[in-house]
């Protein structure tokens, strides 16, 4: 006798989208939104479309801000269930609005481009404290009260069905309900390089290889570097399928399937 199938992954009848790290790049993510959009319109047969946002939405990317306004917008729609996880770029942008001398670090690794999309002028590595400090300053007056407001209630993770979404992965062997949030934001080692089962299928971003997603059965990486490979990726979840779509820079919109078993 033939052994049972397992039942594939599902979300419970829901449609789900999930979209990978964003890092300032506008005009990528408002042609796969549009495109998200078209889908939905054609898909959802009565269904309120849920969009997950997997974090990194500032940083790396020159459009930090307006990619922030859009956001702002899309938490208003009442049509759609939105939900903007916290990627570990947010955490750093959160930690300078706290302790601006200690922001070095986050000026490096992508925060003088937020900063130059906001209009402030990023410090020098070599800067003193008060130049840090006044940095902050001017950023607080420059960004929207919405912006930060949005930044202060980031989710940590989401579960629907069969799925969990974080931004960088979980740590193997810990219960979800005990996940640390830094592993949640931070993780790598220790979590992609492991095949799983991870008790849910892990949807995340954080950790790219290049312009295609990371698709396992027991996880699905989408983050594809866009500021660096000009491709913005997005999964459609519905139960048993899981479908790929893509902005591309200056190309067309390229879809493809895979079904999760």
């Amino acid at each position: 006798m033939d052994a049972p199938q397992a039942t594939p992954p599902g979300v419970g009848g829901e449609l789900v989208y999930a979209i990978g790290d964003v890092h300032g790049c506008y005009e990528l993510m408002k042609d796969l939104l549009a495109r998200l959009a078209a889908d939905y319109a054609e898909r959802a047969e009565g269904r309120r479309p849920i969009l997950v946002f997997l974090g990194d939405y500032v940083d790396r990317g020159p459009q930090s801000a307006r990619v922030m306004d859009a956001l702002v917008w899309l938490q208003r729609r009442g049509d759609l269930e939105i939900h903007f996880l916290k990627g570990n770029h947010e955490q750093a942008l959160l930690e300078f609005l706290d302790a601006p001398e200690r922001g070095g670090p986050w000026i490096g690794f992508g925060g003088a481009e937020t900063l130059l999309s906001y209009g402030v002028e990023p410090p020098a590595a070599d800067a003193p404290a008060e130049t840090y400090l006044a940095a902050r300053d001017e950023l607080l007056e420059r960004m929207p009260a919405a912006h930060l407001r949005l930044l202060q209630q980031l989710e940590p993770m989401v579960v629907i069905g069969d799925y969990a979404f974080v931004h960088a992965g979980i740590r193997p062997g810990t219960p979800l309900e005990e996940q640390a949030e830094n592993d949640l934001l931070w993780i790598r080692r220790g979590f992609v390089d492991q095949p799983g089962p991870f008790g849910k299928v892990i949807v995340h971003g954080h950790t790219w290889l290049s312009e295609q997603p990371q698709l396992t059965e027991h996880r699905l990486g989408l983050d594809t570097g866009g500021y660096a490979t000009g491709v913005l990726t997005a999964a459609r979840i519905e139960d048993g399928v899981v479908e790929i779509l893509q902005a591309r820079r200056g190309d067309v919109w390229a879809i493809e399937q895979q079904a999760v078993a």
